[in-house]
């Protein structure tokens, strides 16, 4: 009996050595929204394949983020149907731990907001969430998990949200509108809110700040807003509909989600070309840059697959397996 319960303690020890030592080789994990599974799924890039599901006990959420130091993972739960469209309304925000894989606590708003796309402040740590139903972005300190504050964005379908590095400013894709508004996250106020067409889809911020990008929906063209102006200064064209996006660190090449032709595009930034284009299995939806540049992470919604690019040679290195209806992807470091 005694030898049995030793082989269970050491069996015990080498599950929980194998996470550290895949943590170590990794440096991070991603995290992806299986939102057709109604859970996060936990991938090891350097194994390349998750290797744990976390259910969110309800009705799913479609993005995610990851606290600085890796540990917690925060999942706005959205809701049962797509932004502007009828179905359930979100009240919650769920806050998982990485390590064990179990839901730690719950962010309540208390009323039906939708929430959605989660970003953590890059200066001042506080967790920016879209709020659709209030036409907001609520600010929740990550250390009470209270709501402290929240900004409005005078439109409706604020649906992603993307922050200056200097924390200073942040721009929401406002989907149905086709706008983007432009928010003072220090005033907690509203700008301006700038046209881009009748439907606009995902934005993000240049590593270096000094741009904005949203994709039109009704034809291939990438808005590039200069954040300096707050105005869309040029249109890319691009080979299909464009969606999720990231700059490298080096904000020199954008890597575009090609949605309409499941490609990935390249765009060289100084060039305002498509360099290179990556075929992928169907849907590709959200965009991911590794940290440190070296690869870059493309989830791939109706194909439940998660693509993870290198950066030098632009070419497919791995193909993951996710769940249902993969979407949003957060980098969670290994400290």
């Amino acid at each position: 009996m005694k030898k049995s319960i030793f082989y269970l303690l050491l069996a015990g020890t080498a599950l929980l050595c194998n996470f550290s030592t895949v943590a170590a080789e990794s440096k991070g994990y991603v995290l992806v929204a299986n939102k057709g599974d109604l859970s996060m799924g936990i991938i090891d890039p350097v194994a390349g394949k998750q290797i744990a599901n976390v259910l969110e006990d309800g009705i799913t959420g479609h993005e995610l983020a990851a606290s600085p130091d890796g540990k917690l993972a925060y999942v706005p739960i959205f809701g049962n149907s797509g932004v502007g469209k009828p179905g359930t309304d979100g009240t919650l925000i769920r806050v998982i731990d990485v390590k064990s894989q179990k839901i730690v606590n719950t962010i309540d708003f208390g009323k039906g907001v939708r929430p959605h796309c989660p970003v953590i402040g890059p200066k001042d740590g506080l967790l920016y969430v879209t709020t659709e139903l209030l036409n907001s972005v609520s600010i929740i300190d990550p250390k009470t998990l209270k709501i402290v504050g929240s900004v409005p964005t005078k439109q409706e379908q604020s649906h992603m949200l993307a922050i200056t590095p200097d924390n200073r400013k942040g721009y929401t894709a406002n989907v149905g509108p086709g706008t983007v508004s432009v928010l003072d996250l220090e005033k907690r106020t509203h700008l301006k809110t700038i046209t881009i067409s009748t439907n606009t889809q995902r934005i993000s911020v240049s590593a270096d700040g000094k741009w904005a990008f949203t994709s039109d929906q009704t034809k291939p063209q990438l808005a590039m807003i200069d954040t300096a102006k707050d105005e869309v200064t040029h249109w890319v064209e691009l080979p299909g509909i464009g969606y999720g996006t990231a700059t490298t660190p080096d904000s020199r090449y954008l890597v575009i989600a090609l949605i309409s032709i499941n490609k990935v595009g390249v765009l060289d930034l100084q060039t305002r070309k498509i360099v290179q284009t990556i075929d992928v299995p169907k849907a590709p939806q959200y965009v991911l840059m590794q940290p440190d540049g070296a690869k870059v992470y493309v989830s791939c919604d109706a194909s439940r697959k998660v693509m993870m690019i290198d950066t030098k040679t632009w070419k497919v290195e791995k193909e993951i397996a996710a769940g249902q209806t993969a979407d949003g992807l957060a980098w969670a470091p290994i400290k």
